[in-house]
């Protein structure tokens, strides 16, 4: 496994956290199939929740969050924020994360989708918007007895966003923090 040996090389180098996902969410990416993501996903995060530190995976998919979370991972990261659905899932990613009370989750604002979020970013002023989006994100979650403690915001930095969208997210990150929730800013 390549993708272990890299997980362990990383974790010598002193990463204190893995972050693990099956599919690419760069501009233009196309989604990857279920049974394509779990087969990329479930064998890695079996063996990395036995290294020592803990364990992110990054999935919109309630079906590989329900995986990954019976493996032991430690925090869902979705680029979805749990909005994403699939008919033919019979659960929503809100109730995998109420299910599983000891998961961390983190909500990431994304405008529009990965195959579009930059051929029409946001317009104008992105904070107000980006925090009223992760504020109502992340107590709808909380009205599930999600504990505000287990939520960590993300403003999703180049996802729909300009250069100087992005920029300004991180200067007024203290708006964002106002919240009162840990910000995770991928840059």
């Amino acid at each position: 496994y390549a993708a272990l040996r890299h997980c362990e090389q990383l974790i010598r180098d002193g990463a204190d956290i893995l972050d693990i996902g099956g599919e690419s969410s760069r501009p233009g990416a196309v989604a990857l199939g279920l049974e394509d993501e779990l087969a990329r996903v479930l064998p890695l995060v079996r063996e990395a929740v036995k290294l020592g530190v803990p364990v992110s995976v990054d999935t919109y998919k309630p079906q590989v969050m329900r995986a990954v979370l019976d493996l032991g991972a430690d925090i869902i990261n979705d680029i979805w924020a749990l909005r994403w659905r699939d008919a033919s899932c019979q659960v929503t990613a809100h109730q995998v994360i109420a299910a599983h009370p000891s998961c961390g989750v983190c909500l990431m604002h994304m405008h529009r989708e990965p195959t579009t979020m930059q051929v029409q970013p946001m317009q104008g002023d992105v904070v107000p918007q980006v925090l009223f989006f992760l504020e109502r994100s992340a107590q709808l979650l909380q009205a599930l007895g999600v504990d505000k403690a287990r939520i960590m915001l993300d403003p999703g930095i180049g996802f729909g966003k300009t250069v100087a969208q992005n920029f300004s997210l991180l200067a007024r990150q203290t708006e964002l923090l106002a919240a009162g929730y840990p910000l995770l800013a991928g840059w």
